[in-house]
C-alpha cells in the first residue's frame, strides 16, 4: 500500500470516528443518524448527476451493501443506548476487521500473513475478555446487552465492507458508486424511521448536526471506496478501522466518558491488533 492510499485510509478513519461521535453525543441518536444520512444523500445528488449511475454489475452489491448497512447501523444505535462510545465504537470496528479478515481469503483470495494472523488473535482475545467482563458485572457505561448489539453491528459492518469492495470495483468509479449507495442508504433509513417523522422534518430538526456530519461522512466514505479500488481490501479495512484509536481519544477528551483501567486494557488490546492486519 503506497503513502497516498495509506493516508487516505487513515484520514477516512478519523472522519468516520468524528461523525459517529457527534451522533452518539446527540440527545436523540437515531433521529440524528437518519437526518445525517438524508443530508448526505441530498449532497450527493448533484454529484450523481455529474458522475452518472454505476453499471448494472454493481447494483446487486449496492443493494446488498445497503441492506447490511441498515442492520449494522440499527444495531450500533442499540449498542449506544447501552454502552459508552469509547467502548462500543472501537469494539464494533474491531469486530468488523475480524470479519473482513476471516472472509476476505474466501471471497477475494486474499491470504493473511503472520502479523495479520497475530492481529486477528489480539482482536479475538479482546472480544472474549470483554464478554467475560460484562458477564461479571453490569456497569453504567457498558451493560451486558451492549456487547451483543456491538458484535452484531461489527459483523454486519464486515459484510457491507466486503460488498462495497466488490461493488466499487465492479462500478469502476468510486464517485458513481458512493453517491448512489449514499442515496440508497438514506431511502432505506427514512423508511425504517418513518414513525419519527418525514425525512425533511428530521433534517430541519437536526440541521446543526446533519449538515456537517453529512459532509464529513460523504468524504470519509468516498475516500475509503477509492482506497478499495487500489489496495487489498483486508489491509484497507484494517487501516480504516484504526478509527477505533481516534474514537477512544474522542470519547475521553470530547464526550468526557470514563474508561476504567480494565476496560481500557481490553479496548487497547483490540486496537493494537488492527494495525497488524495491515502488515499481513
Amino acid at each position: 500500500m503506497d503513502a497516498l492510499t495509506l493516508g487516505a485510509a487513515l484520514l477516512s478513519a478519523l472522519l468516520h470516528a468524528s461523525w459517529n461521535a457527534a451522533v452518539k453525543a446527540h440527545p436523540q441518536p437515531r433521529e440524528a443518524m437518519a437526518a445525517q444520512m438524508t443530508t448526505a444523500a441530498l449532497l450527493c445528488l448533484p454529484g450523481l448527476w455529474w458522475a452518472g449511475l454505476p453499471p448494472l454489475a454493481a447494483w446487486p452489491w449496492m443493494l446488498l451493501s445497503t441492506t447490511l448497512n441498515m442492520v449494522a447501523v440499527l444495531a450500533l444505535l442499540k449498542a449506544y443506548e447501552r454502552g459508552g462510545f469509547g467502548t462500543v465504537y472501537p469494539m464494533a470496528r474491531a469486530t468488523a476487521v475480524l470479519g473482513v479478515a476471516a472472509v476476505a481469503p474466501l471471497l477475494l483470495g486474499e491470504r493473511l500473513g503472520l502479523w495479520a494472523s497475530v492481529g486477528v488473535g489480539l482482536v479475538a482475545g479482546a472480544l472474549m475478555l470483554l464478554a467475560l467482563d460484562t458477564r461479571r458485572a453490569s456497569t453504567a457505561d457498558f451493560q451486558p446487552g451492549a456487547l451483543v448489539w456491538t458484535l452484531i453491528s461489527g459483523l454486519f459492518t464486515a459484510g457491507y465492507v466486503l460488498a462495497d469492495a466488490q461493488g466499487v470495483r465492479s462500478s469502476g468509479s468510486a464517485l458513481a458508486y458512493g453517491f448512489t449507495v449514499s442515496i440508497l442508504n438514506a431511502l432505506a433509513m427514512s423508511w425504517l424511521n418513518r414513525g419519527l417523522g418525514s425525512p425533511w422534518q428530521l433534517v430541519r430538526r437536526h440541521a446543526r448536526l446533519a449538515l456537517p456530519a453529512g459532509v464529513v461522512s460523504n468524504i470519509s466514505y468516498l475516500m475509503i471506496l477509492w482506497v478499495f479500488m487500489y489496495a487489498p481490501v483486508a489491509a484497507a479495512a484494517a487501516l480504516r478501522d484504526t478509527s477505533a484509536v481516534f474514537a477512544m481519544l474522542i470519547a475521553v477528551w470530547w464526550l468526557k466518558e470514563p474508561l476504567p483501567p480494565r476496560r481500557l486494557a481490553v479496548v487497547a488490546l483490540a486496537v493494537a491488533g488492527v494495525p497488524l492486519l495491515r502488515l499481513g
